[in-house]
């Protein structure tokens, strides 16, 4: 039964740039204390509490990223804000932290590592997509999201006049955020 769950494990890891979380093994009907033997072993190293990595999945530079996105427990965070604008490619923003998105309601009960910003906030499935298999908010949200924390408007209007060109905006989206009373 090792391999197997290994190979269950190993599965749901692939297709999170090589992590798994406790939430996965329960979800995934594993015993999540399989993930400690598993570290133990030196098949797992453990990240954050409650976030490991397989060991034999190879280093995309991706990887900081989706830990993000697992560290909040019994949910998953969405990249947003700068974050996101970076990886939609939407302007020249270098972001200093990452920025995870989270449930309205949802409470952190430990202390949030420094390289992170949380932004609480109920997304609607519209506001959400997929960049390189990073849940992420959409373009739209997130120059919204730019606007709203007041991120440089040079940068803004560089994220809006690109999403223009490449399409991705249009119509009213595309009036709303040109509106200069915004």
């Amino acid at each position: 039964m090792g391999a197997n769950v290994r190979d269950i494990l190993l599965d749901r890891a692939f297709d999170q740039y090589g992590f798994v979380t406790s939430d996965d093994a329960r979800s995934l009907g594993i015993d999540e204390k399989r993930l400690v033997d598993m570290e133990r072993r030196g098949t797992l190293e453990r990240v954050a509490r409650g976030v490991y990595r397989f060991k034999l999945i190879p280093h995309t530079g991706r990887e900081r990223l989706m830990e993000a996105v697992l560290w909040p427990r019994r949910t998953r965070g969405t990249l947003s804000h700068d974050t996101a604008l970076e990886l939609h490619d939407l302007c020249d923003i270098n972001p200093t932290k990452v920025h995870i998105t989270v449930p309205r309601a949802y409470r952190i009960n430990r202390e949030i590592p420094p390289t992170y910003t949380i932004h609480h906030r109920d997304l609607a499935d519209a506001d959400r997509t997929l960049v390189e298999g990073l849940p992420t908010v959409t373009p739209a949200r997130s120059i919204h999201d730019a606007i709203a924390t007041h991120v440089d408007p040079k940068l803004i209007d560089q994220a809006i006049d690109t999403a223009r060109r490449r399409g991705i905006l249009r119509g009213e989206a595309l009036t709303h955020l040109e509106d200069p009373a915004r």
